[in-house]
């Protein structure tokens, strides 16, 4: 066997073909995908491993079925979301549902980055439209955040860059590692996952005068809509 073939299941690599050319704006909001027959002979195949990738596609929200008519894509496409430290809550925007707040032993990337064991973490749900977006844990370190209101549980107006600077910490840059992986569960139920759709992960690192680290943040989002954009002016 070839050791670079694609030894995915038949109606798997269907769906990606198909997952590709939508997002691509090829298979544009509303339009009417070819007939289930076209689709077997197109990618010469069996018409249950169509159904099977119609299926993947329905379940991901990318297609929706019309009883009797055909197969259609769905208004929803891909999702660009602007990078940033904190975006403020808005009607048929951005809203935060708090998870937890606890001090912490904090993980060995965090402490390797933060210089210390514990920190406040905040564990939150962003959603857009009421749709989750992105699950986040952001650790403070102990020796800032401890007694401030990021130790607290009550919604911080302004989010954690005021009270940062009201701390004299302000947020000066922050840097993203940017990976991808399969899903845990946990991530798969608070983003609402379907099966197969893997996560992208930003480790972010936000530092304030001096280079000092004042957060470390893990943030999770569903691969299936969100892309990310970042914006640099070069010199």
């Amino acid at each position: 066997m070839d050791k670079y073939a694609d030894t995915r299941p038949r109606h798997l690599q269907i769906a990606a073909d198909l997952r590709a050319q939508i997002m691509a704006g090829a298979l544009a909001p509303g339009a009417q995908l070819p007939s289930t027959q076209q689709l077997v002979e197109r990618y010469s195949t069996a018409n249950a491993t169509v159904q099977r990738a119609l299926s993947v596609l329905k379940d991901e929200g990318f297609l929706y079925g019309r009883p009797g008519k055909g197969v259609y894509v769905r208004d929803r496409q891909t999702f660009v979301v602007e990078v940033g430290a904190y975006f403020a809550p808005s009607p048929q925007g951005y809203s935060y549902r708090l998870l937890d707040v606890a001090e912490v032993n904090v993980p060995a990337e965090v402490a390797g980055v933060l210089g210390e064991e514990r920190a406040i973490l905040r564990r939150r749900l962003t959603l857009r439209d009421g749709d989750p977006v992105e699950l986040t844990w952001s650790y403070y370190p102990s020796s800032i955040a401890g007694g401030t209101p990021l130790a607290g549980r009550a919604k911080i107006p302004g989010g954690a860059p005021r009270v940062l600077a009201d701390l004299g910490y302000p947020e000066r840059e922050f840097t993203d590692r940017v990976s991808t992986r399969a899903p845990m569960t946990e991530e798969v139920e608070g983003l609402a996952l379907p099966e197969g759709v893997p996560i992208i992960r930003q480790f972010r690192v936000v530092l304030s005068h001096e280079k000092r680290p004042v957060e470390v943040s893990i943030i999770i989002k569903g691969g299936q809509y969100y892309e990310l954009q970042y914006h640099q002016v070069v010199d």
